[in-house]
């Protein structure tokens, strides 16, 4: 069997059968076809005729001549890793092409966050944000990250019946379309609502999504994380910016104001 027809099936089981994210069906599918490509070029066609020593090959190209940090070559690694199990279960190989496999160390860094003050200091400085509908967008886009937590595929996934005005709640389906219900305060429902006025007066939009661009298209994943730079870089000198980091913040500022831990967990979408 073809090593692309392989792909191909294993990207139909995880997007339809185990309905992972885009996101991560797309890395899958970039990941597995960077290693197909690599085959190819070693005259290797047929799944048949992979093995560790390709697999271990291919790894020490991503260190060595294409300069990958460990951690995106243990994200490639995984990838593989998926699919031979996947490959395995379905009596299409017989062997496990990891056993020989060792993924390079990855050194862990401690958590980046934004200081409260920092935090504050955008609050408390409107004039960052234009009184535009990108302005205003954009300002919310950063306030629901702090305030609630979420990543920033899940912000992008939003749509307009994901709150819940009633009960002060937005709905968002994290990993493996699990979903958790988070609380909002007042203030940021009523800038919700505020923004939805804005979006409905100011762009033609039929999208369903909530965060959509000034052409009234979805809003893409790298378009936020330019955003969340562009603004946070004003207010803030700490070596990486990004949606993740304000995640961090979410947490750790709440910890640090005496909640639980288990409930931040909850809110997290985290399973330990």
């Amino acid at each position: 069997m073809k090593i692309m027809q392989t792909i191909s099936q294993f990207i139909d089981y995880i997007s339809i059968e185990r309905r992972l994210s885009l996101l991560t069906v797309s890395a899958y599918t970039i990941d597995l076809n960077s290693f197909r490509e690599f085959a190819t070029q070693n005259q290797i066609e047929n799944i048949e005729d992979v093995d560790s020593m390709l697999i271990r090959q291919w790894e020490m190209k991503l260190l060595e001549e294409e300069n990958l940090s460990a951690r995106s070559v243990c994200r490639k690694l995984a990838a593989l890793r998926s699919w031979n199990k996947y490959l395995r279960k379905q009596s299409i190989v017989k062997q496990d092409l990891f056993v020989k496999i060792t993924a390079p160390k990855i050194q862990h860094q401690l958590p980046v966050f934004f200081r409260e003050t920092e935090m504050k200091k955008l609050n408390d400085t409107p004039s960052l944000f234009p009184e535009t509908f990108e302005g205003i967008r954009d300002s919310l886009m950063i306030e629901l990250f702090y305030e609630t937590g979420i990543r920033r595929a899940e912000l992008v996934d939003l749509c307009d019946n994901s709150f819940d005005f009633e009960n002060n709640t937005v709905k968002v389906l994290g990993k493996r379309n699990k979903e958790r219900i988070i609380p909002i305060e007042i203030e940021l429902k009523q800038n919700i609502l505020y923004y939805l006025d804005v979006r409905y007066n100011t762009i033609k939009c039929d999208s369903e999504k909530f965060f959509v661009s000034e052409k009234g298209k979805p809003i893409t994943a790298n378009k936020v994380g330019e955003i969340v730079k562009k603004y946070m870089s004003k207010v803030s000198n700490a070596e990486r910016i990004s949606p993740h980091i304000l995640r961090h913040s979410f947490a750790t500022h709440l910890l640090n104001n005496g909640a639980d831990i288990n409930a931040i967990k909850e809110l997290l979408g985290h399973s330990s």
